[in-house]
């Protein structure tokens, strides 16, 4: 009696021990999926508003050749300052007033809508009311970029514009927003007063028109492996950019 006893509790034992071998075999084990490269520009959608809030360490006015986006360190950017003339041809003298490029200060041509300009020198970025040009100096010294544009906001107060509050387009502009620096856009088409209103709303401190309509609005925004298109490209007369990097 007692072989088959023995015989009979190593056939279970067996079958314990081989049944836990399959429940633990490596290649049970699901793979590590890769991660989303992350992004860089955080967008936020709301009082009818598009919010991009770039996460950049650097920035330039790109003039003549588009920003590509191929560029990996490229992760937003938008026309900026007005263009004059549709020309085959670049020239900096095309561009609405003065600005700076790469370190270097360039000369436009005098346009009224000028009000004041955004300038990005040693790190520091800053929105100036009229007599900027100090300013504009200052950047092409350090390396930085600069640009004029209709100034909307300053300081907390909106400022009188050339552009007529009962306009009524699709808007864009570069704003001072709880201190961090962001592209606004309107979800459609509003009157401009009404834009001026709603950022100064939302605590826009700061914020300087930025060259929109048809053909000059086109724009895009990295976000993470993936380019989000703002609008497509309409003509090859833009002339200029601003331009964030990674």
């Amino acid at each position: 009696m007692k072989t088959p006893y023995f015989f009979i509790l190593s056939i279970i034992l067996f079958m314990g021990c081989n049944h836990t071998n399959q429940q633990y075999r490596p290649e049970s084990h699901p793979s590590p999926k890769p991660h989303p490269s992350p992004s860089h520009v955080q967008r936020v959608d709301t009082a009818g508003l598009m919010i991009l809030y770039p996460d950049f360490t650097s920035i330039d006015l790109v003039c003549d050749t588009i920003p590509s986006k191929n560029d990996q360190n490229v992760i937003l950017f938008a026309e900026a300052a007005y263009t004059g003339e549709l020309l085959d041809v670049f020239k900096h003298l095309n561009i609405a007033g003065d600005h700076v490029s790469s370190g270097k200060r360039y000369k436009g041509y005098h346009c009224s809508r000028n009000t004041g300009a955004f300038v990005y020198s040693a790190g520091k970025w800053q929105f100036c009311g009229a007599g900027y040009s100090a300013a504009m100096d200052q950047a092409a010294q350090h390396g930085g970029c600069a640009f004029a544009q209709e100034l909307m906001i300053h300081d907390g107060a909106i400022l009188p514009t050339g552009r007529a509050d009962g306009d009524k387009n699709q808007f864009r502009a570069l704003c001072n927003h709880g201190g961090r620096l962001c592209i606004i856009e309107t979800d459609g088409v509003v009157l401009f007063g009404d834009f001026k209103q709603t950022l100064l709303r939302i605590g826009v401190t700061d914020a300087i028109y930025l060259d929109m309509g048809a053909g000059w609005n086109h724009a895009w925004y990295r976000d993470g492996d993936h380019v989000v298109e703002l609008h497509p490209k309409g003509h090859d007369y833009c002339t200029n950019w601003i331009t964030f990097y990674h």
